[in-house]
């Protein structure tokens, strides 16, 4: 199934120069929604992991059904503030700035088997930032799986250390 023509572009979104990838017309369809999870199933499989972690905010929307299919935890990556335990996090740089992200510090065990999806890779500032989070914890990254890449930004070289895999490229 090609994906790609289910994933609808919008120029200049957020701003003029960007091309906007919008999943929302690949969720509203079940059919689709489903062959997405089963595919992203069918490539993590193999990996054995036992928990997903997914990034705020559409990793959420990929992620937990993955984890669903899959019999297996989901842990979630959130922006702070909004995890309501004892957390850890990590400051990573952005094209102007920093961001940060957080996870329960109790999420996960270390040497867990981990593999973090989410729905798009860019520059990969957001996923080695969340892989940095699960060197701390100490978890066994297994990988790393994307409905979307956008191969143009070469997020793939900052993330030379896992194996990773997208079901559509840009």
């Amino acid at each position: 199934m090609d994906f790609k023509d289910h994933i609808r572009v919008i120029s200049d979104f957020p701003k003029e120069g960007i091309s906007f990838k919008d999943i929302t017309t690949l969720l509203k369809d079940g059919e689709i929604f489903r062959a997405t999870i089963d595919a992203l199933v069918e490539k993590i499989k193999p990996w054995q992991p036992e928990v997903i972690v997914g990034p705020e905010a559409r990793g959420f929307l990929l992620g937990a059904p993955v984890a669903y299919a899959l019999g297996i935890g989901y842990v979630p990556v959130r922006k702070p503030g909004k995890l309501p335990a004892k957390t850890i996090s990590e400051t990573y740089a952005l094209e102007y700035g920093f961001d940060t992200l957080e996870v329960h510090a109790d999420a996960l065990k270390p040497g867990e088997r981990v593999v973090i999806v989410d729905d798009l890779l860019a520059t990969g500032g957001t996923m080695l930032a969340t892989a940095n989070l699960m060197s701390k914890i100490g978890v066994e990254m297994l990988g790393m799986g994307f409905l979307i890449e956008l191969t143009f930004l070469n997020g793939r070289e900052k993330l030379v250390d896992y194996p990773i895999f997208s079901l559509v490229q840009y």
